[in-house]
């Protein structure tokens, strides 16, 4: 989007009508996909999320993570996405191309128009980490969010000890701003997780 497809309403900008805030949400990068959640991607969802080297560094996904899990994640979203213009959120599977297989999830949550901010984080199934997935995803949500969102400001968190994260987010530009002492209790394996806290400005951003 380009200032000419934005409406301002004193010095705030006011997105039109046409923006689709509502809708299938469909991203491409060159191996991946980044789509709305649907009932198909059940199974992958278990089979991510149900293993506690990835649940453990995440605050709200429980262990054992069932079908009834998933359903109502899928359900979540699914509200979530028919507030249309309204829509502060989005949260994208993250599919393969060359297996049709969901991998993991991305999302841009806390979106404010009014201050062109928002927040959100990123899960990749172990089988498929060390591939560069998670970092084609997580460049492609941040393109969105200052792209075509016209967004400024995004803010990260993540369980201190998760190194790997830490130094993905560095490589787009990403810096440390403090950290929340037991900031969480996770639900995977119960323990108080201090939350280490970044943000990338659009002027910092180094694309990748």
């Amino acid at each position: 989007m380009d200032q000419t497809d934005k409406f301002t309403c004193g010095k705030f900008p006011v997105y039109p009508q046409r923006y689709p805030f509502s809708g299938t949400m469909r991203l491409e990068t060159k191996r991946l996909v980044l789509r709305d959640w649907a009932q198909k991607d059940i199974p992958d969802l278990v089979e991510g999320l149900n293993d506690l080297g990835v649940s453990r560094w995440l605050a709200f996904v429980p262990h054992p993570y069932t079908e009834q899990n998933a359903t109502s994640w899928i359900d979540f979203c699914a509200a979530a996405e028919k507030k249309g213009e309204g829509r502060d959120s989005f949260e994208f599977a993250i599919e393969l191309k060359s297996e049709s297989k969901v991998i993991g999830g991305v999302s841009l949550t806390r979106i404010s128009q009014i201050h062109q901010t928002a927040g959100g984080g990123i899960w990749l199934s172990s089988r498929y980490q060390g591939h560069g997935y998670g970092s084609e995803a997580f460049g492609e949500k941040i393109r969105f969010a200052f792209e075509d969102l016209n967004l400024r400001r995004l803010e990260n968190g993540f369980f201190k000890g998760n190194e790997a994260s830490f130094k993905m987010q560095e490589r787009f530009g990403y810096k440390s701003e403090g950290e929340k002492r037991k900031a969480y209790r996770c639900m995977a394996d119960g323990e108080l997780r201090d939350e280490c806290i970044t943000a990338l400005l659009k002027e910092d951003w180094i694309k990748g």
